[in-house]
């Protein structure tokens, strides 16, 4: 198979029964109409090497590939739909993938780069995804939409100790000023730390949308039917760039380094000390409109709700055969909601949300953070860790704690 582009790539890891299966899925195309799947199965040395040898964009040659005709219904529930009724199949013995320079021969390549697999046309703006909120909770549809700001890959552990990444980037059209879309995958989140803020537009296809209950607002994801493709050269994409051009000239957009200020919070920088009745006193000031305010807390832990806590496991991205693979065996995430109460010396701050790393760090086990949307004052711990008693005491020296 000559000259033909990545513009998916997936890797997975089964902790099989008995044994330890890799798979690698990747879907390549040399047309404007015409795209497939290709799936490895194998050794974990044959599929980390394969997968490590070329980049969503990359042009390979492949040679020796087994044609099967695909399963639709069950397949493309977790890969992209392709127009082919097969797939390509790779045999670590007889198959080989290499990596070529087919732009230099073959400049109709290059053009595709740019050229959505879907109907340039059929997309959500942002502004739909929001008005129709919850309705659309667990659908799969298409975006097109710039990128305000791209974070920094974040870290964590799995539930069978693997090690796991996420990445925010934050988006916005002519509907919508800041839209998230998470990535889980090594390969979006490289591609994502490529996007240039407030310059870089996207088409995303079959994103998956859902409703965030802790930031009480809609939210996409990019599985692994997802194909994204940067700065499209469509009419429609060619709209979005004028407005982009046209907001920046007008400044009327935040820095990139603001709208994720809430991602990227460096607790060495946090050194205001506050006590419980002052954060109360300041929500109350500023009658429910109160800016992130990060400070530290020299209290204790009266209320840890575990009893109440409710544990989700979610699938991460599963892959074609899943339907095959016990349940224990799937690539998985714990998610928890853990309400604590913080009290000091002037009151207690309730139903605090301990979550993410922090309750890994405290609790010595893996969490990641979904809790329940609350209203009122609405408190993150940031940092959980025992207090030097001679800090924690030189702190509240010289202060009066009466307040009026």
């Amino acid at each position: 198979t000559p000259c033909l582009f990545i513009i998916n790539y997936y890797y997975y890891y089964f902790p099989d029964i008995g044994t330890e299966r890799y798979t690698f899925n990747f879907t390549i195309r040399d047309s404007p109409t015409y795209f497939i799947n290709v799936q490895s199965w194998g050794r974990e040395e044959y599929i980390r090497s394969l997968s490590e040898s070329f980049r969503v964009g990359d042009c390979v040659t492949i040679q020796n590939p087994l044609i099967q005709s695909k399963e639709a219904e069950r397949e493309e529930k977790f890969n992209p739909v392709t127009p082919s009724g097969y797939k390509l199949l790779l045999s670590e013995n007889h198959s080989v993938v290499k990596t070529s320079s087919c732009y230099d021969t073959d400049t109709r390549l290059l053009s595709l780069l740019h050229l959505p697999v879907k109907n340039p046309q059929d997309y959500y703006s942002l502004g739909d995804i929001v008005a129709n909120g919850q309705s659309l909770h667990g659908r799969v549809l298409n975006l097109l939409a710039a990128v305000m700001a791209v974070g920094e890959p974040k870290y964590f552990m799995t539930s069978d100790k693997r090690k796991g990444q996420r990445c925010e980037v934050k988006l916005y059209d002519e509907t919508e000023r800041s839209f998230p879309i998470l990535c889980w995958d090594n390969e979006s989140i490289q591609l994502a730390q490529s996007w240039i803020p407030q310059e870089t537009v996207i088409f995303a296809s079959d994103v998956r949308i859902n409703f965030d209950k802790f930031r009480n607002c809609m939210t996409a994801t990019v599985i692994s039917k997802t194909i994204i493709t940067t700065n499209p050269e469509t009419a429609e994409a060619n709209v979005l760039f004028s407005f982009i051009k046209e907001t920046a000239q007008a400044g009327a957009l935040p820095s990139p380094v603001k709208e994720l200020a809430n991602e990227t919070i460096n607790l060495e920088a946090v050194v205001d000390v506050y006590t419980v009745e002052q954060l109360k006193e300041k929500a109350l000031q500023s009658e429910g409109k109160l800016e992130p305010l990060h400070g530290i807390i020299y209290g204790y832990i009266s209320t840890l709700d575990i009893d109440e806590t409710t544990a989700c496991l979610e699938s991460s991205n599963t892959c074609t055969f899943c339907s095959d693979v016990p349940p224990e065996a799937r690539a998985t995430f714990a998610s928890f909601d853990i309400l604590v109460d913080v009290t000091d010396h002037t009151g207690t701050l309730h139903s605090c949300y301990l979550s993410d790393c922090v309750a890994e760090e405290t609790l010595g086990c893996t969490v990641t953070s979904s809790p329940n949307w609350r209203s009122g004052l609405k408190v993150n711990l940031l940092s959980c860790k025992l207090a030097d008693p001679v800090e924690a005491s030189q702190s509240f020296l010289g202060r009066d704690w009466n307040y009026s």
